[in-house]
């Protein structure tokens, strides 16, 4: 993707409009910040990263597990054709439908509901983004993935997580590839932590 293009634009939009009033004055700082119900919004520099690595194109149809507070979709919309967003929190879905709207954005479609299980009615994606740290690889999210495509997942137990960037060859085949540690917090649903499912 347009790399200065992703610099510019995470010049331009104000943190401020994902989080509470009373945390504007740390908008700036490059860490993560509370937005409620146990979650956060991510460090900007890590939003920058892996959007970068999931590269989205203008004609990419997109799935983001984890709206939050909508500021990771924002820079998929941006850069993206659509966006298909899945939170499993009613009032974080809500908040992040207001603020995406009031920027204007039209190709952002919302589902609240388990995302470690994808949305497979709207499959396959081109791109997939988690924002969330899944117990293993989510095996439906591998198979909403399509040919070609490629997906940013965070992988691990609390204090043992890697960043994976995963593709999925023209054949089928899939290549999974160990970026960096990372920390997330907990994707709910069937591929959470302490859930026996298996990808």
């Amino acid at each position: 993707m347009d790399e200065k293009a992703l610099c510019d634009f995470f010049r331009r939009l104000d943190r401020r409009r994902f989080i509470d009033k009373s945390l504007a004055p740390m908008a700036g700082a490059d860490q993560p910040l509370p937005i409620g119900h146990g979650q956060t919004i991510s460090q900007p520099t890590l939003v920058v990263e892996m959007t970068r690595l999931l590269s989205p194109e203008a004609n990419s149809k997109v799935l983001e597990i984890g709206t939050g507070s909508g500021y990771q979709t924002a820079f998929l919309a941006e850069f993206s054709g659509s966006v298909f967003t899945v939170e499993v929190i009613p009032d974080l879905s809500r908040a992040a439908q207001q603020s995406l709207g009031e920027m204007g954005y039209a190709n952002i479609n919302y589902l609240i509901g388990d995302g470690s299980t994808g949305w497979p009615e709207e499959a396959p994606f081109d791109r997939i983004m988690v924002t969330a740290a899944a117990g293993s690889l989510p095996g439906e999210l591998v198979d909403q993935l399509a040919p070609g495509g490629r997906m940013v997942v965070p992988v691990g137990m609390p204090g043992d997580q890697v960043l994976l960037l995963v593709h999925k060859d023209s054949d089928g085949s899939i290549r999974e590839e160990k970026v960096e540690r990372v920390s997330f917090v907990e994707l709910k649903g069937k591929y959470s932590w302490y859930n026996p499912a298996e990808g």
